[in-house]
């Protein structure tokens, strides 16, 4: 158990400690990713922006996710939940469209003025505060990938066995602090998982920007 974000950030970035020194970015996925990335980033003297894929949400389930996007479209769908859910191309194609223009309302609200930190030929370690089916995760490595960075390290404090398998798969390195069934919901390996907001992730992004200050 974690007692909250910032815990699971620094128990993780503990982890992480043979990349310091080294020519590396800190990539968060916002909402709480970004506070556990925040503490992540400062014990690795690392400088911290942020990645944002979006749930593509199931037609008829609006919390059921059938895959993920990225602001520059890569789309990942869960091969598995075609199995019981039916959806069209059409239907993947308009919802990421709309998913996208949320993305990218999302980042110039997160980023105001700063700009975005390049990635290429360096070691880019993404966070999250956990990983549910993966699907997000496994998109944003995929946009990540495009930008042709040295390794692509996947940090979270936990993850179910299903979910870190497949991002295993994307990644070059994969950290779960805790990987385990049964696996419910990220929220239960934290005492306090209260809702992160975008004050809190603007704010910790102009805090890494001026030093951690």
């Amino acid at each position: 158990m974690f007692r909250d974000r910032i815990d699971a950030g620094e128990k993780l970035a503990k982890e992480l400690l043979k990349y310091k020194g080294s020519n590396i970015v800190v990539l968060a996925i916002p909402r709480g990713g970004v506070v556990v990335g925040f503490e992540v980033a400062k014990e690795l003297g690392a400088p911290l922006d942020i990645v944002v894929p979006r749930k593509i949400p199931s037609p008829i389930d609006p919390e059921l996710g059938i895959g993920a996007v990225t602001q520059d479209g890569t789309i990942i769908i869960d091969p598995e939940i075609k199995r019981y859910v039916t959806f069209s191309e059409e239907y993947v194609r308009e919802e990421a469209e709309r998913q996208i223009k949320e993305i990218e309302r999302r980042t110039k609200t997160y980023r105001g003025d700063l700009q975005p930190i390049p990635v290429k030929n360096k070691i880019v370690i993404i966070v999250d505060d956990g990983l549910a089916t993966g699907a997000t995760m496994r998109a944003a490595i995929r946009s990540i990938r495009k930008q042709k960075p040295k390794k692509i390290v996947v940090a979270v404090p936990v993850g179910p066995p299903s979910a870190v398998k497949k991002v295993e798969e994307e990644a070059d390195e994969v950290i779960s602090l805790i990987t385990q069934e049964p696996f419910e919901a990220v929220g239960q390996f934290y005492y306090d998982f209260s809702q992160t907001s975008d004050s809190e992730v603007i704010t910790l992004l102009q805090k890494a920007q001026k030093g951690f200050q």
